[in-house]
């Protein structure tokens, strides 16, 4: 079980290492102005989410396993992680979508909005630690 945990935690650290360069990708693209820089960050971002996909895939399958393991019925901030990983996901794949606007030249976004949407997996992540560590109810 504690080896489990720990591939769990190395999983998530990866998953979590992507969304916080992934969104920094997008504002420096976003600033870029010449075609072989916005090339660049196309085949940069493409790869990045590649990997923080196979690191959200094994954060959640192991996740997953583990609440299979150990915890049942759920206690009440387990619920709260979950949707905190589920609001991730959303996250997550709205990158994807970012990356393929990005791809057609199509950003809709202003620069203030992807430095606020940089920030949001911070905030997720103090808010899994905290209830994991604590579990406060």
């Amino acid at each position: 079980m504690l080896t489990l945990k720990a591939f769990h935690i190395i999983f998530m650290v990866t998953w979590f290492a992507g969304l916080f360069y992934l969104p920094r990708l997008y504002i420096y693209h976003r600033a870029a102005e010449d075609p072989v820089s916005r090339d660049r960050f196309q085949i940069m971002e493409h790869r990045l989410w590649v990997i923080m996909t196979i690191g959200a895939a094994l954060t959640l399958a192991s996740g997953l396993w583990l609440i299979a393991m150990a915890w049942w019925p759920m206690p009440g901030w387990l619920h709260a992680k979950l949707a905190l990983v589920a609001a991730l996901f959303a996250y997550h794949f709205y990158c994807l979508r970012l990356n393929r606007l990005f791809r057609v030249d199509r950003m809709p976004h202003s620069d203030r909005f992807l430095r606020i949407f940089n920030e949001l997996p911070a905030l997720a992540l103090v808010a899994i630690v905290l209830l994991a560590v604590l579990k406060p109810f």
